[in-house]
């Protein structure tokens, strides 16, 4: 198994220190393994996505002193591999349309008697008769692409989260604005670069499952996955720019420089203490997997 390991932000807004610390892990991950650490940017939320935040994201990365190797990935010139995975899926018959809206399937899923877990789709238009197929299809909105996935359970042991089983459920694949889903591109990104570390916030944990069992379904090989936990603000709330100076930037205003950032994000992972401005070279012969999970 490879020990490649990436970055994958979305350039919808300036990374966080929160976001950075993942980043540092994610290096940490790969450069104590003498692999390969790529950036890939996950740009297909367009209406959200600000064509500043590439340069500014890949700036703030070196300060920090993250270097990667080959030039930087953006899903959006990736399309025609998602179009031929979702092609795969089609010819194993395990997608079908779905026009359900959020508030339907929220509906739906609390109804009485309903047996769907929090936050799962309950198969709503996998089960629709000829004639409520005919009504939505004349409704002239456009459908979703979800995959059957006949409430599977997959179980993987999490390289810091520990052992972790979950369902899956039917999810989109592709939105009905067109738009490829993230679980659908990460799968296939993933296996495309060699990736056989992935390592990412403790946020995306749910959605492994899912992504196991796709890339089981097209063939792919699974890689490993350590999930880190979050930077929480002082009241103990994941960390987001409602408290204050959490990007590079804030903190050059109050006149800090990316080493002292990097230094603040060693100690917050137990490999250094405040102030003593270890260079990255000398985090990498500090790092130990062990030692995080311990941390964290």
């Amino acid at each position: 198994m490879s020990a490649d390991g990436r970055f994958a932000p979305s350039p919808t807004g300036t990374l966080h220190l929160g976001n950075l610390r993942t980043a540092l892990v994610a290096w940490l991950f790969a450069r104590s393994q003498d692999a390969r650490y790529l950036v890939r940017m996950e740009d297909l939320d367009t209406g959200r996505v600000r064509a500043q935040f590439y340069d500014e994201q890949l700036h703030d990365l070196a300060a920090l002193g993250l270097d990667w190797d080959g030039p930087v990935v953006r899903q959006s010139e990736r399309i025609p591999l998602y179009e031929s995975a979702l092609g795969e899926l089609r010819e194993q018959g395990l997608v079908y349309e779905c026009w359900c809206t959020r508030a339907e399937i929220r509906e739906a899923a609390s109804a009485p008697h309903a047996d769907v877990p929090e936050g799962a789709y309950p198969g709503t238009c996998l089960r629709l008769a000829a004639a409520e197929r005919a009504e939505r299809e004349a409704s002239g909105r456009p459908p979703a692409l979800r995959v059957r996935a006949d409430g599977a359970r997959i179980a993987f042991d999490d390289r810091l989260a520990g052992h972790f089983e979950g369902l899956v459920d039917d999810f989109v694949v592709r939105r009905n604005d067109g738009a490829f889903a993230y679980n659908l591109a990460v799968v296939v990104d993933d296996a495309a670069q060699g990736i056989g570390e992935v390592v990412r916030g403790v946020d995306l944990l749910d959605s492994t499952p899912r992504q196991l069992w796709l890339g089981a379904r097209l063939g792919l090989p699974a890689p490993r996955h350590a999930h880190v936990a979050l930077m929480l603000g002082p009241d103990g709330a994941r960390l987001a720019k409602r408290h204050g100076a959490v990007t590079l930037a804030d903190r050059a205003a109050l006149g800090q420089t990316a080493d002292d950032v990097r230094d603040e994000l060693a100690a917050s992972l137990q490999l250094g203490a405040r102030g003593e401005l270890l260079t990255p070279a000398e985090l990498v012969e500090r790092f130990s997997v062990n030692e995080l999970r311990e941390a964290a």
